[in-house]
């Protein structure tokens, strides 16, 4: 009988972002570089690396080392290792021992990372505006360092045929690009041309009136006069129109029912704007190529009305080759704004686009490779104190993110029902997933049920614990309830402001410490059914004690108060204000038919006590004057106060005669902050209301920081916290920030201060309960 032949040699398992990133073809010049023979695969964990030792008498090859070095520090542009094991072993066979081959991929348990979609690369975009180029204007062109992943992918392994790209067979010179391992495009799957791959056109809503580049200047030409197109992206529709003129821009606000809420924009390259510093330079550049707030004077020539009354504009550089020819051919700002109906999710689908978007876009600029995941633009700030991410989707999801924690369990937390995000927590590794929106719409209902199944399939996820926030009114919680149910699994609830804490320590990695956390947002079910919002929390891995914060004040009206903020002023003054009628800033509440209001404050009839930073901002803005009688969008009212205070922190050196004035939020007894003193101070001020402004921002910071400092005292805790959708406001972070330099603070860089960072804290509060049973 024969015997089997043996070979000897390295198993190398690399775990990470490590497929579709040109990670095989790396291996594979590397293995060549250095004469070593062996094979390199994707499969379910990762991609494996197997090397043959040079003789029978099993001696490693010289170079292994080296290769071993070069394998970790000289990665593809997209990849990283977030995890490398080495084993000698043995096989029966090989493909060829005297080569170094590339292996087929291989459908195993799923235990490596998918890839967010990446930005253009520098070669792509000298291939797109190269005439001798075969992809010249082509705008599908990418490479393994750039283009689409996560929104066109159906199931893992990362191939072809499990994305959107299947309907597209490649043509000779694609396919021979596709599998030569010298060549960049080597497994790009994405990979196409004109002669193969998806095409674009514009219409009128009733049919095709120009295809290829021709439509693209047809496009332009339409954006010139003044027309809204809507634009067909990666992970979403934009309604773009001139950011130059106030007639293009008012008439997308009509038709959007958008007065006041601002627009980001993008520009054809960073000529467009100005003083840029480094940090802002690189997250405009970065293959994520977010939308980054900036300081309005940083940008030139675009119309006030894309963010009136604002200090900030988003701003972003095209991030797909689409987007570069336009912007070259059109060489000027343009709105970009998400494609929908007020209220509802942005639209995915060419069919879609037309039934929703009739009515708001003149033209529409298509293609034909379809959009599997829906991936908004990400927002991030550069701020004094790091990065800050406000929205994270494209170009971020679905990074994993590595928690030092022990968990045994498959955990899938829902978040909460603003701003929605889920998340899977298998190991100690996190995936949060893009921003969703908020539950109250049932199309987005419908996309986080489909979005949890999609998960599950592509990560090959099954939960085995599901958290959810406490609240019993989101749609979040009762899915959950739903979901444990069939699964016959636990259910965990989680107060809100809890896992608003821990996502941060998570995100830190200070899970095993004490610390004291600031939660500000609207609201959120705190302890015996209470709803909070302005709350001074000790934190302690799975516990949490409340320490104080705010007083309660009537929510008057239930969720209207979230919407007319003389509701809000009406209910502070009740409370702690009683010749509240005699002052000039109270105006607006008095305009109004406030008695019967009033009436159901007093008698508890839908005015449910809550203690809301949120809604103090409001109540603010409205003395101030500074709002409509109803507001459009969430924080408008907040954002408009902060940008009223920035001007005098930034224009007036000399703050003594403010700073002086009797302004405070003392602690009571109960170590809640004294409202009542800080308006009946306040509201008589006859100051210029951005002083009035920055003084509210004053007495709030130092209010909270007196009682941050005073039980981190009491607990002997040298580190607080902050989160929650109010701590967006930078003023209020760098004025406490003075207050407390003392302690340690910390705040959230990859995941928001709202509520996209709950799933997380909800996730590792229900993995440290699960421990501890």
């Amino acid at each position: 009988m024969m015997k089997t032949a043996h070979f000897y040699g390295v198993e190398i398992r690399v775990k990470g972002k490590v497929q579709g990133v040109g990670f095989r073809p790396f291996v594979w010049q590397l293995a060549k570089q250095y004469h070593l023979c062996g094979d390199v695969n994707n499969d379910g964990q990762g991609v494996l690396i197997r090397i043959l030792f040079e003789s029978k008498t099993k001696q490693k090859p010289t170079a292994l080392s080296t290769f071993l070095t070069d394998l970790q520090n000289k990665l593809p542009p997209l990849a990283q290792i977030t995890d490398l094991h080495i084993r000698e072993t043995e096989w029966d066979n090989i493909l060829d021992p005297h080569k170094f081959m590339i292996r087929e991929s291989e459908n195993n348990q799923m235990d490596t990372q998918i890839i967010p979609d990446a930005a253009t690369c520098p070669a792509c975009i000298a291939d797109l505006f190269d005439s001798t180029n075969r992809r010249f204007r082509y705008p599908f062109t990418n490479c393994t360092h750039c283009g689409p992943r996560f929104t066109i992918i159906r199931a893992m392994p990362y191939d072809r045929k499990n994305t959107s790209m299947r309907n597209f067979p490649f043509c000779a010179d694609c396919e021979r690009e596709y599998k030569d391992p010298a060549d960049r495009r080597f497994h790009a799957q994405p990979n196409a041309c004109p002669v193969c791959g998806p095409e674009i056109w514009l219409s009128d809503g009733k049919q095709k009136t120009a295809q290829n580049h021709t439509a693209l200047l047809a496009a332009v030409e339409k954006l010139r006069q003044g027309k809204i197109v809507a634009v067909k992206g990666l992970g979403g529709f934009h309604l773009a129109c001139d950011a130059t003129r106030e007639q293009a821009i008012h008439l997308l606000r009509q038709r959007k029912q958008r007065p006041s809420k601002p627009f980001a924009v993008m520009v054809p390259d960073l000529t467009w704007l100005q003083g840029l510093n480094e940090a802002e330079k690189t997250q405009l550049q970065s293959s994520a190529a977010p939308i980054v707030l900036l300081p309005k004077q940083k940008t030139k020539r675009l119309h006030d009305s894309v963010a009136p009354s604002l200090n900030e504009i988003g701003v972003m550089l095209p991030s797909n080759p689409l987007q570069h020819l336009l912007m070259k051919e059109i060489n000027l700002p343009l709105v970009m704004t998400s494609a929908n109906q007020s209220g509802l999710p942005p639209v995915l689908d060419n069919n879609d686009a037309f039934s929703q978007l009739e009515g708001l876009a003149d033209y529409w600029l298509l293609h034909n490779r379809d959009i599997l995941q829906r991936a908004d633009d990400s927002v991030i700030r550069v701020a004094f104190d790091g990065k800050e991410t406000l929205r994270r989707a494209r170009g971020y999801v679905p990074n994993e993110t590595e928690l030092q924690i022990n968990n045994t369990k498959n955990i899938l937390a829902l978040g909460a029902d603003l701003k929605n995000t889920f998340c899977l927590l298998r190991t100690n590794h996190a995936v949060v997933t893009q921003h969703l929106g908020d539950m109250q719409n049932e199309q987005i209902q419908r996309q986080l049920i489909r979005n949890i199944t999609l998960f599950e399939q592509i990560y090959q996820f099954k939960p085995e614990v599901i958290a959810v926030d406490a609240h019993g009114g989101y749609f979040t919680r009762q899915l959950g309830k739903k979901l444990a149910t069939e699964h016959g699994i636990p259910l965990i609830e989680v107060l809100h402001h809890h896992a608003h804490i821990i996502s941060v320590q998570a995100e830190h990695h200070r899970l095993d410490e004490t610390v004291i956390g600031l939660a500000l947002d609207g609201i959120g079910m705190g302890e015996n059914n209470r709803l909070w919002g302005g709350e001074c929390l000790l934190v302690t891995q799975d516990k949490m004690q409340h320490l104080g914060g705010l007083p309660a004040v009537a929510l008057a009206g239930g969720d209207m108060a979230a919407k007319q903020p003389w509701r809000n002023l009406l209910a502070h003054c009740l409370a702690f204000v009683p010749n509240w009628q005699d002052y000039e800033a109270t105006k607006s509440v008095r305009s109004k038919n406030w008695q019967p209001l009033a009436k159901a404050i007093e008698n508890q009839l839908n005015s449910p006590l809550i203690s809301s930073a949120g809604r103090l901002f409001d109540a603010v803005a409205c003395a101030l004057d500074i709002v409509t009688e109803r507001l459009t969008w969430e924080g408008e009212a907040a954002c408009q106060l902060e940008t009223l205070a920035w001007q005098y922190e930034q224009t007036v050196k000399d703050k003594s005669a403010v700073e002086n004035q009797a302004v405070f939020m003392p602690l009571n007894a109960d170590n809640r902050l004294d409202l009542a003193w800080f308006w009946q101070q306040w509201l008589p001020l006859q100051l210029p209301t951005a002083q009035k402004a920055w003084l509210f921002h004053c007495a709030l910071a130092k209010g909270l920081a007196d009682l941050a400092r005073q039980q981190a005292r009491q607990h002997k805790v040298k580190t607080i916290v902050l989160s929650g959708g109010v701590w967006h406001n930078r003023l209020l972070r760098y004025l406490i920030r003075k207050e407390l330099t003392e302690f340690e603070i910390l705040t959230p860089h990859q995941f928001p201060q709202g509520d996209g960072g709950i799933a997380l804290g909800q996730a590792v509060i229900a993995s440290l309960l699960c421990q501890n049973e």
